[in-house]
């Protein structure tokens, strides 16, 4: 892949998974007393690896087009609880997960590497890890999003997440564009 093309790439994953860290890392509490709460460490931990991972793997190359962009995409990712949810912390709660969701299941970024991508490549292993990962945390977002809390606001919770995925994959789309690189849905 181009360094061009792994930069931009490189640059929204990073300002995505960022964004989930410094979330998780907020909604976590001072001692860990439940079961969720312990997910919410994990999910932490994981989130800043694949950043880490990413500043490590990818050959960078000036963008000049990043400074507005990394704007917009940092905006979007900011907190949006639904007005629906009285319980304000169970509101961030989906915010956050419908957005990790979002993340998660809405960017596969092992697709954009060629099938004839030389398997040793950093830049090619961390896609790959990173598509790894998204799964595995996409588990613990569709057992909160289908859990008992939210069931009496089902139409809210929907609506938040079809938002967040429009959202996530549109600024994902309009990124790769730039350098090349058309996503179909």
């Amino acid at each position: 892949m181009p360094p061009r093309q792994q930069t931009r790439a490189a640059a929204f994953l990073t300002s995505a998974h960022g964004a989930l860290a410094r979330q998780f890392a907020f909604a976590l509490p001072p001692k860990l007393e439940s079961a969720w709460q312990t997910e919410l460490n994990a999910q932490f931990y994981h989130e800043a690896e694949i950043v880490s991972l990413l500043l490590r793997a990818t050959s960078w190359v000036p963008d000049v087009a990043l400074g507005y962009m990394a704007m917009s995409w940092e905006t979007a990712w900011f907190p949006r609880p639904p007005e629906e949810i009285p319980d304000r912390p169970l509101a961030l709660a989906l915010d956050l997960a419908t957005l990790a969701h979002a993340v998660h299941a809405g960017i596969r970024p092992a697709a954009l590497l060629p099938l004839e991508a030389n398997a040793s490549d950093p830049f090619m292993m961390a896609l790959r890890r990173i598509e790894f990962e998204s799964g595995r945390l996409l588990q613990a977002q569709i057992l909160f999003l289908k859990g008992s809390a939210l069931v009496p606001f089902r139409a809210a919770v929907n609506a938040a997440l079809e938002k967040r995925h429009a959202e996530v994959r549109k600024l994902w789309s309009e990124a790769l564009e730039g350098v090349g690189v058309i996503v179909r849905e």
